[in-house]
């Protein structure tokens, strides 16, 4: 049975400084002894959880895409994290799922903070991204998705193998996030929820220290098997690790405990 390494990068960001943050990163990523084959950066993670797209958004042809190729490519692995992105006149806090080849698929965040203000400043995406690796499935979400388990929820596809049968969307869940440690315990109950009621991994990566506007963030990110139990847990201080996921477990957990057979019909509309 496969499985799957990914590296997890828990850090301090530099407020509104991408090249900063890039050296930072590069450092850090030149600095992993382990096989790995996805690594994991924080939610914008060339700024901070910034509102000020109009003066740092960058386009898909600018310096941190174009880094996070470059990066992909020399380490031959997969590079993800968000940033802000101007596309067409709009402002978006896009995951990018960057291959080495240079291809990459996008996240546009659905669940704008409003609380934050996010929703003023950028638009919402409306489409999920689930990738494919090594025969691994990975759907790909931004910090404050977390509070929203009808967008991440395991959903029989009447157009693949039909309700019955044992069928799952993906495999890994994965968070990046700029999560305020005093909201500290909903990130770490909402991660292990996510991960008992769709009976898959969950990771999650957050950022540690203070931001711009002085909002402390304890990191917590976290590795979360399909039965909900914690393999990684790091609060606080700067991290970096590595886990090897296991599909034969995933699978037995999913045989052992059939619960996706009696969970309710839905649909996701775009609205």
């Amino acid at each position: 049975m496969s499985t799957l390494s990914c590296t997890l990068i828990q850090t301090k960001l530099f407020w509104q400084d991408a090249e900063a943050n890039r050296q930072m990163l590069e450092d850090k990523i030149n600095a992993i002894k382990e096989k790995t084959e996805v690594i994991i950066l924080p939610e914008m993670f060339s700024t901070g959880f910034s509102m000020k797209p109009e003066r740092f958004a960058e386009t898909m042809d600018g310096e941190t895409v174009a880094w996070m190729k470059k990066i992909a490519a020399s380490k031959k692995v997969i590079l993800t994290g968000s940033l802000m992105i101007k596309d067409d006149e709009h402002y978006y806090n896009r995951l990018i799922w960057m291959l080495p080849n240079g291809c990459c698929g996008c996240y546009d965040k659905r669940h704008l903070f409003a609380y934050g203000d996010e929703n003023n400043h950028y638009s919402a995406g409306n489409k999920r991204l689930i990738a494919s690796v090594k025969g691994w499935k990975i759907n790909l979400q931004v910090c404050y998705d977390l509070r929203f388990p009808v967008w991440a929820r395991q959903s029989p596809s009447p157009f693949e193998k039909g309700w019955g049968e044992v069928y799952f969307e993906y495999d890994v869940l994965i968070y990046v996030a700029n999560w305020p440690e005093r909201r500290s315990l909903a990130w770490k109950t909402l991660l292990q929820a996510r991960a008992i009621e769709n009976q898959c991994y969950v990771i999650g990566v957050n950022r540690v220290g203070s931001d711009g506007n002085g909002i402390y963030h304890a990191g917590n990110s976290m590795v979360i098997d399909p039965l909900g139990e914690i393999l990684y847990h790091k609060k606080d201080e700067e991290d970096i690790f590595t886990t090897e996921l296991n599909k034969q477990h995933l699978e037995e957990v999913r045989t052992r405990f059939p619960f996706w057979k009696d969970a309710d019909k839905f649909n996701i509309t775009n609205e």
